[in-house]
């Protein structure tokens, strides 16, 4: 620890878990010196959610590329690198390959140690990067297409779920929704935007309770009843407002990840709550926290928006506190689409 704070520490941090290839150099954790994306959303649009084999090998041919611009954009060269950290996992299997793959390569090549970091990590870790003052101990929900977990951050590295989705995440069911209404995918973004002109007390879509554990979350009876408001209203001729569904089904979301998060943050006492992950670029879900963390004296943390979304820049910052804790990867790391968190 005493030998990092006295000199930089370079991270080229790598992240293709799912359909973002992208590459960045983050120094001492908090600072971004270049965060490269790039993005396969026109492509799998077309498809309504995202093709594995497509992503992987699109990954493939964007890899190099996007860890190039990265090193020119920071104007740092390999040599000057401290480390290479990569995304292991969770994620889909062949995208991550791709990039544990470029990292062990890089690393190997340029001598320089290898550190794994989890997708998950990377998202809480999205927080360090704008919000310099945030250290742990403090609450954070983690909200995306693929998870939605209240995670206890105890320190760098060190992490308890509290609670977790038992089925859909919420990114997940807000693409089957907009789907559903003809939105198109991504349908986070697109939910938020029509929402805006839709009235969320409309219809009262029901709020999911786990009856075995206070903080998991489930939305696929909340999905279910989406659709069936929709049949119903096409089987007796009734004409929808896309909006007002919209507006309604994020108001019943947004309500849950709240009340859960606002709970565990008075259980555990904790006087810091931040969100993550693709979801918590949603308007409402954002302003909702902002009100209740106001009302409870709870400081509140998140990310801009393309911090929130898949990026390398996070797992930089997750990188460099794995680093300065000693953590190293062999050359036999290997992608772990169902990696849970904490675990090595």
């Amino acid at each position: 620890m005493e030998e990092t704070a006295k000199q930089d520490v370079l991270i080229l941090a790598i992240e293709s878990s799912c359909d973002e290839t992208a590459a960045a150099v983050v120094k001492n954790g908090r600072e971004v010196l270049s965060n490269i994306i790039s993005s396969q959303i026109e492509i799998h649009a077309a498809y309504g959610g995202v093709v594995p084999e497509i992503a992987s090998r699109k990954h493939i041919e964007r890899i190099n590329q996007v860890i190039e611009e990265a090193l020119n954009t920071a104007q740092v060269t390999l040599d000057e690198i401290t480390a290479v950290a990569v995304t292991y996992g969770p994620g889909l299997v062949g995208a991550l390959l791709v990039g544990v793959s470029a990292a062990k390569a890089l690393s190997f090549a340029a001598g320089k140690p290898l550190v794994g970091v989890h997708h998950i990590e990377g998202h809480i870790s999205a927080n360090f990067i704008e919000n310099k003052e945030l250290e742990p101990p403090f609450a954070c929900l983690v909200v995306s297409g693929g998870h939605t977990h209240l995670v206890s951050v105890k320190d760098y590295g060190v992490y308890e779920i509290l609670g977790r989705t038992r089925d859909d995440a919420a990114g997940e069911a807000f693409d089957k929704v907009a789907r559903a209404l003809g939105l198109g995918y991504p349908g986070g973004p697109k939910i938020d935007r029509l929402s805006k002109e839709g009235n969320p007390d409309a219809v009262q879509f029901p709020r999911a309770k786990v009856g075995d554990s206070q903080y998991d979350f489930s939305f696929s009876g909340l999905k279910s009843a989406v659709l069936n408001y929709l049949n119903s209203c096409e089987m007796k001729g009734i004409e929808v407002c896309r909006a007002d569904v919209a507006a309604s089904f994020q108001h019943a979301v947004v309500d849950v990840l709240v009340e859960h998060a606002l709970a565990a943050a008075a259980e555990y006492g904790f006087d810091k709550l931040a969100i993550a992950g693709g979801v918590a670029s949603n308007g409402a879900l954002r302003a909702a926290f902002e009100k209740a963390c106001a009302q409870n004296n709870i400081a509140f943390y998140h990310p801009s928006p393309i911090l929130c979304t898949d990026n390398a820049a996070m797992i930089g910052a997750a990188g460099y506190y794995e680093y300065i804790r000693g953590t190293r990867s062999g050359y036999d790391l290997n992608a772990i689409p169902n990696l849970k968190l904490g675990e090595r």
